[in-house]
């Protein structure tokens, strides 16, 4: 759980599963683009992590966890970092998440994020 976690042991697990599973993230944005897309104004996170979980069966690196919940945080801040237009799309509360710049640690390029825009549209 979040709580019992420091944020160096977090944020390390993160990153490391990141890493080792950059097609969760790649499924976070399309998803999200696709909502978006549709005329959503808001979703949450979770949801959007519920609906690669339902539509993949994602088998990840990660031993413990497919796609652990603590992540979900982590996903928004970085698609938030990313596409700072939907800023306000995913409800923020309090995060280890949030002390990241995430805009030096995970963002794709901009030839990255329109290939994935023309994708979704």
């Amino acid at each position: 759980m979040l709580n019992q976690k420091n944020f160096k042991d977090l944020v390390g697990e993160f990153k490391a599963f990141h890493q080792k599973n950059p097609e969760i993230y790649k499924l976070f944005v399309q998803f999200t683009l696709q909502a978006i897309n549709k005329g959503h104004a808001k979703l949450s996170s979770e949801m959007i992590i519920n609906r690669i979980r339902w539509e993949t069966s994602v088998i990840t690196t990660d031993k413990d966890y497919k796609i652990n919940n603590d992540y979900k945080p982590f996903y928004s801040r970085m698609f938030m970092a990313q596409f700072p237009k939907y800023d306000y799309f995913f409800q923020k509360r309090g995060s280890y998440a949030d002390q990241i710049d995430w805009r030096s640690y995970v963002v794709q390029s901009d030839h990255q994020s329109s290939e994935v825009t023309q994708t979704i549209s």
